[in-house]
C-alpha cells in the first residue's frame, strides 16, 4: 500500500506509540488525523507534525466518548474528504489485585480500550470500506496473555481482540484489511499513567524502560505490517515466545507469568 495522499486517523496520539505513528506514517506521505485529550499534549504533538512538515489535522477528543469519536470521524472527511486507514491506539492500563481494585477504575479502562475502539472504527467504518482501506488496532500480548495485577486491561485487550477478529470476517470480501497489532513491553508513558486501585496514576514505571523497544520501533513495524496488509502483528522475541506458549502449556504459563510479574518493582504480590 502506498501511503502518499492516504488519509490516517490515530486515536490517542499525544505520546508513545500514537505519536509515533503519526510521524512515520506522514513522512511516507499520508494526511495525518491525531486525536488527543489534552490541549497541551495536543499543542506538543501538533509542533512535532509541523517540524516535520506533515500535513495534518489535530481534534481534542476523548476516545471514550462515543460523541467525540462521532465528531471525530465528521472532521476528517470535512478536512479531508476520506478516511484511509484507522489506528485504533488510545489507550489507558492499570495495575491493583482485583479484589483491591475499584469498579470504575475497571470501567474506565474498558471505556477507554475497549469502548472507544468499537466507537471509532463504527464511525470511520463507512468511509474505510469505501478506501478498501485499514483499520488497526493497537492491542497488547496482554489480548494473547492475561497478566495478575492488570485484569482490566487483560480484559479489555482480549475484548479488542474478539472484536475485530469478527469485524475482519465481516468486511473480509470487502476489501478491507483488519490487523490487530500487539507490541511487547514497549518504552512509553503507558505505565507511568497506569491507573491504581483507587484511580491515581502511578507516576513511575515498575519495569526497566530501556531494556524496551521504543515507540518509534513499533510505529515502523505497524507501518511494514499495515503496507503488507498483515493480518497479526506480535512484536518482541519475548512477546512470541509467550503468546506460543500459552496455546500449548497454559498451566505452566500461569505460574511462569505470576513469578515474572512478582519481580516487578512494587509488586502487590511481595
Amino acid at each position: 500500500m502506498k501511503l502518499k495522499g492516504k488519509v490516517v486517523i490515530i486515536t490517542g496520539a499525544t505520546s508513545g506509540i500514537g505519536e509515533a505513528c503519526a510521524v512515520i506514517f506522514g513522512k511516507e506521505g499520508a494526511k495525518i488525523v491525531v486525536t488527543g485529550r489534552s490541549k497541551e499534549k495536543l499543542a506538543r504533538t501538533s509542533r512535532v507534525l509541523e517540524d516535520n512538515e506533515i500535513e495534518f489535522l489535530a481534534i481534542l477528543a476523548d476516545a471514550s466518548c462515543e460523541a467525540d469519536n462521532r465528531r471525530m470521524a465528521d472532521e476528517a472527511l470535512k478536512a479531508f474528504g476520506r478516511i484511509d486507514i484507522l489506528i485504533n491506539n488510545a489507550g489507558i492500563s492499570m495495575r491493583a489485585l482485583f479484589q483491591e481494585l475499584d469498579l470504575e477504575v475497571f470501567k474506565k479502562v474498558m471505556d477507554t480500550n475497549f469502548w472507544g475502539t468499537i466507537y471509532a472504527t463504527k464511525y470511520c467504518l463507512p468511509a474505510i470500506i469505501e478506501a478498501k482501506g485499514s483499520v488497526i488496532g493497537i492491542s497488547s500480548i496482554n489480548g494473547f496473555r492475561g497478566t495478575p495485577a492488570r485484569t482490566a486491561y487483560t480484559a479489555s485487550k482480549y475484548a479488542m481482540n474478539g472484536f475485530f477478529e469478527a469485524l475482519r470476517t465481516e468486511v473480509m470480501h470487502e476489501g478491507v484489511h483488519v490487523m490487530v497489532a500487539a507490541p511487547g513491553f514497549t518504552a512509553s508513558n503507558i505505565r507511568n499513567n497506569a491507573l491504581t486501585a483507587h484511580g491515581e496514576t502511578q507516576g513511575e514505571s515498575p519495569r526497566d524502560e530501556a531494556k524496551m523497544m521504543t515507540p518509534g520501533q513499533v510505529a515502523e513495524e505497524i507501518l511494514k505490517a499495515t503496507q503488507r496488509r498483515k493480518r497479526d502483528l506480535v512484536l518482541t522475541a519475548q512477546g512470541k515466545v509467550v503468546v506460543f506458549l500459552n496455546k500449548w502449556i497454559p498451566g505452566i504459563m500461569d505460574g511462569m507469568v505470576f513469578r515474572e510479574m512478582a519481580k516487578e518493582k512494587d509488586s502487590p504480590f511481595h
